[in-house]
């Protein structure tokens, strides 16, 4: 399995999404022999069949929250992981108002789509999950579903943090240090950010203090598309002296391209206590 980063969707608002200007399929990870599919939105397995990704080879599928442009389609993939329960495997990580619901949303994951894989996790910031030789770490988010979570990925090679949606705030820092790749979900341009969302002014000051050897930009809204979110990333870039681009639909970063050769990072043991297992 080849080592990547693949966009099935860069769509980041109501209207990018609905009109699908951009797609929304999420992020396909493969690394170290696993396939890991984070916030599988509207279209997923339709962006995984045009991009020629198997989802049968999931390892595990990653879901922040439960807003439709991240989780429209984390049943549908969970069936196809599995033959439809024929074939049971990997595992769901996904945060606690995706599976159980709040006073205002239901659950999104039906009970027969949760006996497709393995496990079901709903893990808190600050939790660790281990896959052999891969360890994440669940992140801080704040944003309108008060659950989000973001997530570190910390694999021998390298350390790439996934942002989620969230507002700015100073703990965004230490949360995403160490991080070689950093993939930031910047909704909106300079000057015209969202209460609950990155702008591009919120990704300066994050990558001048996390200083990552890439920072990619995606979940892009109307008024960012409208900015160009080729030029936002230019000048990020410039004002933070850091590799920044802008991710499009179908575009593909090698991770071992930005790795750390001389990190030696040894993953924590999982331990069956620091996670919610739903059966």
């Amino acid at each position: 399995m080849e080592n990547q980063i693949l966009f099935l969707g860069t769509g980041g608002d109501e209207v990018i999404v609905s009109k699908q200007i951009r797609a929304s399929g999420g992020i396909i990870i493969n690394t170290e022999g696993y396939q890991f599919h984070i916030d599988p939105g509207p279209g997923a397995l339709v962006q995984a069949k045009k991009y020629n990704v198997n989802i049968r080879e999931n390892t595990a599928v990653l879901v922040s929250h439960a807003h439709i442009n991240h989780c429209n389609d984390v049943n549908a993939v969970l069936a196809a992981m599995s033959h439809n329960k024929l074939d049971i495997k990997g595992v769901l990580i996904a945060n606690d108002t995706l599976v159980n619901g709040d006073e205002k949303t239901r659950p999104y994951i039906t009970e027969f789509h949760k006996q497709c894989v393995e496990r079901v996790i709903v893990p808190s910031p600050g939790q660790r999950v281990g896959i052999e030789n891969i360890e994440i770490v669940m992140l801080k988010a704040k944003h309108t579903d008060p659950k989000t979570i973001g997530f570190k990925f910390i694999t021998p090679k390298f350390i790439l943090v996934y942002s989620s949606d969230t507002r700015y705030n100073p703990e965004l820092i230490r949360e995403y240090a160490d991080a070689d790749i950093l993939i930031l979900n910047v909704v909106g341009p300079f000057d015209k950010k969202r209460e609950f969302n990155l702008g591009s002014d919120d990704a300066i000051n994050i990558i001048k203090r996390v200083n990552p050897k890439l920072a990619i930009l995606t979940h892009f809204g109307k008024d960012m598309i409208e900015a160009n979110p080729v030029y936002q990333a230019r000048e990020i870039g410039r004002m933070t002296d850091a590799h920044v681009i802008a991710a499009d639909d179908g575009t593909t970063i090698d991770p071992l391209a930005y790795s750390s050769k001389t990190r030696q990072k040894r993953l924590e043991s999982f331990e069956e206590s620091e996670v919610k297992t739903e059966e």
